[in-house]
């Protein structure tokens, strides 16, 4: 068996060394344009901010220890050229002298990755500008950072231009970032994204929602960055996170397919429309987990598992890609958001039925010192309870449990199941009724009746006449706090004794601060002839979608 593998780092690094393992009397090429056959991408911001102090670090594997370890035979700045699908050779150039040469396969694997998109605006090639997709992308960075930069912008607000932001922070680098759409981290439902868009507010960030860089220009002290809105930015540094495109080129040019965004279409077992051509990574169009659409998810963890895979399937084994979820956790200063499974947006696209729980629970024991708030965004099928997706943003405790519900929805598991969910209680680790847990109860309660809700956002945009009565059933002093508009305010324990002051010809919609008191309002109201329902997930939730809701209403 000869195998060619084009391009490294995370999926096609994982795949030559699993196929070493599976054969070794294989003859396994692994071409790489760059000089990292395998780099930590991930941790390239940390070395620009100076958490990672050695960048020999972010080197995960060299080519010398493939070659000694594994006996591959790597071959580093060489670029793969064409593919010969009917001859099965491809043409090869060497980078370094030029030389080209032909390469026979028997079967061929491409991991070309993603480019970082670099949208055709004026002054785009002017010197300043960035990307930061790979070590010598963060060298130039670093170096223009060590020079002096007093002002940076970061232009896209997703996963890797946030984690750059809180680094140039930490390098005392005054940072504004523009995004097109109207919240950071656009994976996210929007009001989930609200806490880390405060915390970078917090930090001195200037964050500029809604709006998009038309052009780059020449400016007294650097770089200037013209806005739509003909607001002008000065920068020494710029750097652009707006996506990233598939590296399909050799792909297209072969005659594979690609799908409508241009991933390069695969099988289960990672096959391209050519049985003898396969293609893993950041390239390729997957399927969702969730949704089972076609779709694209540049993450390090499915291209691995994708690597793996596809090398198995070439030996001769029966492995199948089961799709991504999507699984991803971003650190923002002192916040952390995750996300697995489908969004609400998602899920809306799909015409998909949903119904939805938040819970605001700390990550360990409240009376243990140290505990954090979270907020938790469960996403289920209304008629079995399976779950769909879940988020979460807060600070310890967010990454366990979005990987149990990772989990649970690579199970199949349903919100019923959450409320039996096991899991490792002692104070400092997490409470007995841990949040996923409290998740299950809350969705298990919603479903079979026990506990009737109403989303806040539909409360908020009924008509008048059919707005339901709004009920603030905590204390007067949290109400003076700050309140739902048009809300009346009967603190929980005086409830039973002031009933008569309720309708009893209309809704009441009931709320307190995370939902717990406003469950029980709702069992003692319709438990004496009311209609009551609770609103999902309280005041703290509906601050989410109205984040500059302060003081009395």
């Amino acid at each position: 068996m000869k195998l060619l593998i084009v391009g490294g780092v995370a999926g096609g690094a994982s795949a030559a060394a699993r196929a070493r393992r599976l054969s070794e009397d294989a003859h396994i090429i692994l071409f790489e344009r760059g000089p990292d056959v395998s780099f930590a991408n991930c941790g390239l911001p940390y070395y620009l901010g100076g958490e990672i102090t050695e960048r020999d670090k972010l080197l995960v594997v060299t080519p010398e220890r493939l070659r000694t370890r594994f006996k591959l035979d790597v071959r580093v700045r060489t670029s793969v050229e064409a593919i010969d699908r009917a001859a099965k050779k491809v043409r090869v150039r060497d980078l370094a002298c030029g030389r080209e040469y032909e390469e026979s396969y028997d079967k061929l694997l491409m991991a070309p990755g993603a480019a970082p998109i670099r949208p055709p605006l004026p002054g785009i090639d002017l010197p300043g500008i960035f990307t930061l997709r790979n070590l010598q992308d963060m060298d130039r960075i670093k170096e223009r950072m060590d020079r002096g930069v007093k002002q940076a912008v970061v232009v896209g607000a997703g996963f890797i231009g946030l984690e750059l932001v809180e680094n140039l922070v930490r390098r005392g680098i005054t940072t504004t970032v523009v995004e097109l759409q109207d919240q950071v981290l656009p994976p996210f439902d929007k009001e989930m994204t609200t806490p880390i868009a405060q915390e970078l507010i917090s930090k001195g960030v200037s964050l500029l929602l809604g709006q998009s860089a038309e052009a780059f220009e020449q400016g007294p002290d650097g770089r200037t960055v013209r806005l739509r809105s003909g607001q002008r930015l000065p920068a020494q540094l710029v750097v652009l996170g707006v996506g990233v495109r598939p590296g399909n080129k050799l792909a297209v040019d072969a005659g594979l397919e690609v799908g409508p965004r241009g991933g390069i279409r695969v099988n289960d077992h990672l096959q391209t429309s050519d049985p003898d051509i396969y293609a893993v990574g950041d390239a390729i169009e997957v399927k969702d987990f969730v949704t089972g659409e076609p779709t694209q998810v540049p993450l390090a963890g499915p291209a691995t598992r994708q690597g793996r895979i596809a090398a198995d399937h070439i030996f001769g084994r029966d492995s199948r890609y089961r799709g991504t979820q999507g699984t991803a956790i971003v650190r923002v200063f002192e916040r952390t958001a995750a996300l697995t499974g489908a969004s609400e947006k998602v899920l809306r696209r799909a015409k998909r039925p949903y119904r939805k729980v938040y819970v605001h629970p700390t990550h360990h024991a409240g009376y243990y010192p140290g505990a954090e708030a979270m907020t938790l965004k469960l996403l289920f099928e209304p008629e079995t309870g399976k779950v769909l997706g879940a988020q979460a943003v807060g600070g310890a405790g967010v990454d366990k449990r979005i990987d149990v519900l990772a989990v649970a929805i690579q199970a199949g598991l349903t919100v019923f199941d959450l409320e039996e969910t096991e899991l490792a209680y002692s104070p400092q680790y997490g409470s007995a009724k841990d949040p996923i847990n409290m998740a299950g109860f809350v969705a298990g309660g919603l479903l079979r009746g026990e506990h009737p809700q109403v989303d806040v956002e539909a409360v908020l945009v009924a008509p008048g006449s059919e707005r339901p009565f709004l009920l603030d059933v905590r204390t007067s002093q949290e109400f003076g706090g700050g309140h739902i508009p048009g809300a009346v305010n009967v603190p929980l324990d005086d409830l039973r004794s002031r009933l008569v002051e309720l309708p009893r010809d209309r809704e009441i919609a009931v709320y307190c601060q995370v939902g717990q008191r406003g469950y029980l309002a709702t069992r003692i109201l319709r438990q004496a002839g009311l209609q009551a329902v609770n609103i999902g997930g309280g005041y703290k939730t509906y601050r989410l979608f109205h984040p500059t809701a302060n003081g009395v209403h």
